[in-house]
């Protein structure tokens, strides 16, 4: 073993159980219509589009976050929302569009490694909700609108994850 490998940090959050924790926030099986085992298949699905029934699923689960804010996030106007969810209830075969499909994955990605990070969806969605200081006193969650805001959320996650804050 190399000198550098010996003081390696790991971090203890495994890409597969954020996938799993995806999954599972988003349906699971029922909902989603085959297995993700790779982010190929994730990225496939994407471009097909994501069940409604997916982000009707995450909302139901919501504990601290409210509808607003996360269709906010998603770049959903509450009118196309609405209309969105009567089309699922109409056609359970009805799906998002790409970007709209491909933005609920990474909030749900998002939501996800904070739960594994914080310890709880609870303790997640209060983080999300907060001003952070590592994120120049901005809520989180209005920074997933853009990717270029998701990518900033995401990488303080992963900075708190090996111990790094501010």
């Amino acid at each position: 073993m190399r000198v550098a490998e010996a003081f390696e940090i790991k971090p203890s959050i495994d890409e597969q159980s954020i996938l799993e924790l995806v999954r599972t926030m988003l349906g699971g099986q029922p909902v989603l219509p085959r297995a993700l085992d790779n982010e190929v298949a994730v990225h496939d699905l994407i471009l097909r589009g994501l069940p409604i029934r997916a982000l009707l699923r995450l909302l139901d689960d919501l504990q601290i976050l409210k509808t607003p804010l996360v269709i906010i996030a998603l770049g959903m106007s509450p009118r196309n929302f609405q209309r969105r969810k009567a089309a699922a209830q109409k056609n359970n075969r009805a799906t998002l569009s790409a970007e709209e499909s491909s933005k609920l994955w990474k909030f749900a990605e998002i939501l996800a490694r904070a739960t594994k990070t914080l310890g709880s969806q609870q303790a997640a969605e209060t983080w999300l909700s907060n001003p952070q200081m590592g994120l120049e006193w901005k809520r989180p969650v209005d920074l997933l609108a853009t990717i270029q805001g998701s990518e900033l959320v995401e990488t303080l996650l992963m900075r708190m994850e090996y111990g790094v804050y501010t």
